[in-house]
Order: C-alpha cells, then sequence, then structure tokens
C-alpha cells in the first residue's frame, strides 16, 4: 500500500483515529494506576502481595499478544481495536468494583484488561506504521506521545480524584465508559492495513509468517530491546508513586504527582523525538536517551530529598520515551510482515510485564522498593549495548537514513 492509493483526508482521518486508540489505551491505564495505592491499602497488600495482583495484568497481555498477529492480519487493526477496547472497558469495570469486595475479583478485572491492553496495543502500532508509510516521515514515537498524553491526563485526574475523596470504583467505572465510546468512534476511520491483494496474502499466510518471525534473529533482538525499555516504563508506571511515598515519605497526593511528572517527561520526549530521530538516527538517539535514563533512576533512588527524587522522575519519563516507539517501528520496516514481527516483538517486550511487578515487590520486601529500583538501571545499560538492532532495513522507508 502506498500512500497514492489512499485519499489525503481519509489518512488524515486515520491519522487523527490512530491518537485517539494510543490516548484512550493510556488515559485507561494510568486511570487504573493512579489508584494503585489505595486498591493496595483497602486490600491490606504488602509489597509482594501487590506485586502479584499487577502481574494478572501482564499475564492477560502475554496470552493476547502471541494471538494479536495472526488475529490483526486476518480481521485488520480497526475491528480489532474495536473489539478489544470493549474488553478493556469491562476488565477495567470488574477491577473497580471488585475492589470493593476482594482480591479475586481485582485479579480476574486485571487479567481481562491486560489481555485487551495486549491485542490493542499490538493492533494500534500496526495501524500507526501503516499511517506511518502513508505519510513518509517518522511520526510513530508522536502516536505513542499521544498514549503518554493519554497517561498524563489520567494520572492528574486521578490526583484530582485521590485529593477530593472520589471513590476507586466511581473514577474508574466512569473513565471505562468514556474510553469504549470515544475509541469505537474514532477506530473505524483506520485506513486498511494493506490493499486488496496484499491483505488476501497476508490472510493466507498469517500463521506461517507469525511463526517465521520468531525464528528472526533481528526481531528478537529488537524484542530483547524493547523489553528494557518497557520495564523502564512499565516499573515506572506501577511503583513510581508507591516508592515515593513509602521510600521518600511524601503524601498520597504528592506520590500520584511524581507517578505525572514522569509520564510528562515521557509525553514530552516522544513528541519531539521524530526531529531528532531523523538529524541523529534510531541508535544515537536511544543509546544517549539510556543513559539518561539511567540518571534519572539513580537520581530518584539516591536523592537526598523529594526534589531531587521528582527531579529523578523526570529524566525517568525522558530516558524511557523512545524506546518502546523505536522498537515498534523498526519491527514495521517491512510492511508484508509488520503484523506478525510487532507481535512478536510487542510478546517478547511485554515479558517485562509480567516479570517487573512480582520482581520488583520482592526485592522491595528485601530491600525496600525504592532501592529495588535500581534495576532498571542495569536494563536501561543492556539497551544501549544492543541498540544497533533497531537500524532501518535497507530498502524500508526509513532505510535511506545514515544511522551513526
Amino acid at each position: 500500500m502506498t500512500s497514492t492509493t489512499t485519499a489525503p483526508g481519509v489518512v488524515r482521518a486515520a491519522t487523527t483515529a490512530t491518537y485517539a486508540a494510543f490516548i484512550g489505551s493510556g488515559f485507561a491505564f494510568a486511570s487504573w494506576a493512579s489508584r494503585i495505592p489505595q486498591v493496595r491499602d483497602r486490600l491490606e497488600l504488602d509489597a509482594s502481595a501487590l506485586g502479584l495482583v499487577l502481574l494478572a495484568i501482564a499475564a492477560g497481555s502475554l496470552l493476547a499478544l502471541p494471538l494479536s498477529g495472526p488475529v490483526v492480519s486476518r480481521i485488520g487493526s480497526s475491528r480489532t481495536v474495536m473489539a478489544m477496547a470493549v474488553l478493556l472497558g469491562v476488565g477495567l469495570s470488574v477491577a473497580a468494583l471488585g475492589s470493593l469486595a476482594g482480591v479475586v475479583p481485582v485479579v480476574i478485572g486485571l487479567f481481562l484488561l491486560g489481555f485487551a491492553n495486549g491485542a490493542w496495543d499490538v493492533a494500534m502500532n500496526v495501524q500507526g506504521t501503516v499511517v506511518e508509510r502513508h505519510l513518509g516521515k517518522s511520526i510513530m514515537s508522536r502516536f505513542h506521545a499521544g498514549f503518554s498524553l493519554g497517561t498524563v491526563a489520567g494520572a492528574l485526574v486521578g490526583a484530582v480524584m485521590v485529593a477530593v475523596h472520589v471513590s476507586v470504583a466511581v473514577h474508574l467505572v466512569i473513565v471505562a465508559a468514556l474510553v469504549v465510546t470515544g475509541v469505537l468512534w474514532q477506530a473505524r476511520r483506520f485506513v486498511a492495513d494493506h490493499d486488496e491483494s496484499e491483505q488476501a496474502a497476508a490472510g493466507e499466510s498469517a500463521g506461517g509468517s507469525a511463526l517465521d518471525a520468531w525464528k528472526e534473529p533481528r526481531t528478537l533482538l529488537i524484542g530483547l530491546f524493547v523489553l528494557a525499555f518497557a520495564f523502564t516504563e512499565g516499573v515506572g508506571n506501577d511503583w513510581i508513586s508507591v516508592a515515593a511515598i513509602d521510600g521518600h515519605h511524601v503524601s498520597p497526593a504528592l506520590g500520584t504527582l511524581a507517578f505525572a511528572g514522569f509520564l510528562t517527561a515521557m509525553t514530552i520526549g516522544r513528541w519531539f523525538g521524530p526531529g531528532l530521530l531523523d538529524r541523529y538516527g534510531r541508535t544515537a538517539v536511544v543509546r544517549v536517551l539510556a543513559v539518561i535514563g539511567i540518571a534519572g533512576v539513580a537520581l530518584f533512588v539516591f536523592g537526598p530529598s523529594p526534589v531531587y527524587a521528582f527531579a529523578g522522575t523526570l529524566l525517568w519519563g525522558l530516558g524511557a520515551s523512545l524506546g518502546f516507539p523505536v522498537g515498534m517501528s523498526a519491527g514495521g520496516d517491512d510492511p508484508r510482515r509488520a503484523a506478525a514481527r510487532v507481535s512478536v516483538i510487542a510478546s517478547i517486550g511485554y515479558c517485562a510485564f509480567l516479570g517487573g511487578p512480582p520482581a520488583i515487590g520482592f526485592l522491595g520486601d528485601h530491600v525496600t522498593v525504592l532501592k529495588a529500583l535500581i534495576v532498571v538501571a542495569a536494563l536501561l545499560a543492556m539497551a544501549a549495548l544492543i541498540a544497533t538492532s533497531v537500524r532501518p532495513l535497507p530498502g524500508s522507508a526509513l532505510g535511506e537514513r545514515v544511522e551513526s
């Protein structure tokens, strides 16, 4: 599919719709994350138990991700996103209302939320690569900035809800209804993932393509790269507010604002990232950001006062900003294999969401949650070492860009 086969107005509408899908996903996720401390307190969970509860999100995602490549190839990114938006709304509502009853319904709701989020994530990233090719320029990180903008809005709304004592159940059920309505309205404006001939070929070979992608060294290495940045982002989402409250002894509202600061910095990095990527190339940019992220984590963990910790969250968020979207773009360099490769890369990357919550919770019981976060810095160092894997493929839309 080329940009000449689809009217500019249709592509503009699809671009807006893709932003809406990313923003809606981020808003829903951050709305949940902003209320983790309150759910923890209501259910009387220690760090290890909280980590295991959060594991339900990752388990649902990891079940969905390997299936999403063939599904998106067969029914398209638009239908996949719409179906998963409904399922995510159900999962978020079950978790919210379940927090009034006990741990089991919360785990069930989070599993559904994670399953929906995993398939939704692959589908909207595939649509992002399609729109990117139509426009002829790299804008994937701006779609992810939309996700981050959604998370910032979700975190800020969450902070207000905490401050004015709105219950978790009321807050999150309203969020679920708004997200489902908005995404269903927008996702129908996605452009087709393939032209007719490509779509027929993709439908016939979806299973084989997905299997073959698991055997590609470059795809697997990109997956490992994305895993490191997903861990960096996911741990920030799940643990910054808890670590700030427990480790730096700030109020719950300020702990949520620390989380919002992390998300704001990540949003800024993603919005301005395309210019840096165009000028310096993927590898150089993500290596520098990995170093910035390492500095931010160190400042958050070892800073002598909350002021230093808040500064650390900003550097941490900036450092985490481009790794995931760059990995998705690298997976979509070849449009014929985009769905399969993005599915594989996301499947590997989301292992961070499986291992991250319980790992930090387990370490937190032994060395405190705050000090356990230093693991993030180690994974960022690994990502910097393997960053050459995300160089554009020769002959791709971005393949002529010079990488240092």
